[in-house]
C-alpha cells in the first residue's frame, strides 16, 4: 500500500508542484480545494485540470463561505482588486487565517 497524501491543491504554481512532487515520490494522492467564496473560478479550473492530469486518486472541493468576515477584496466584491502593482504592507486581496483553515480541513 502506497503512503497517502493530500494535497491542498489552489490551482497555483506551488500547489501544483507539490502534487507533482508526491506524484513523482510514489504517494497515493488526494487533492482537496477550498472554494472560500473567491471572486474568480480559474483557479479551482485549474485545481480540477491539475488534479486529472496528475493522478489523484481523489479530489474534493469544500465549500467554505470566508466571505462572512469581510476584508478582502477576494472575497469582497464592495472592495476592487487591485490592478497597478503591489504596494507595501498587507495587501487587499489578503483573506485571514485563509491557510490556517485550508491545513485543518486538510488535517481532517
Amino acid at each position: 500500500m502506497a503512503v497517502r497524501a493530500v494535497v491542498l491543491l489552489s490551482g497555483g504554481l506551488d500547489s501544483a508542484t507539490t502534487l507533482a512532487w508526491a506524484q513523482r515520490e510514489g504517494f497515493e494522492r488526494y487533492a482537496l480545494s477550498v472554494d472560500y467564496g473567491q471572486r474568480h473560478g480559474v483557479e479551482l479550473a485549474a485545481a480540477r485540470r491539475l488534479a486529472a492530469a496528475l493522478g489523484a486518486r481523489e479530489h474534493k472541493i469544500v465549500k467554505l463561505d470566508l466571505t462572512l468576515f469581510g476584508g478582502s477584496a477576494l472575497t469582497d466584491g464592495a472592495i476592487d482588486v487591485p490592478t497597478a502593482g503591489v504596494k507595501s504592507g498587507i495587501p487587499v486581496t489578503y483573506v485571514p487565517a485563509r491557510n490556517t483553515i485550508f491545513l485543518s480541513f486538510a488535517l481532517a
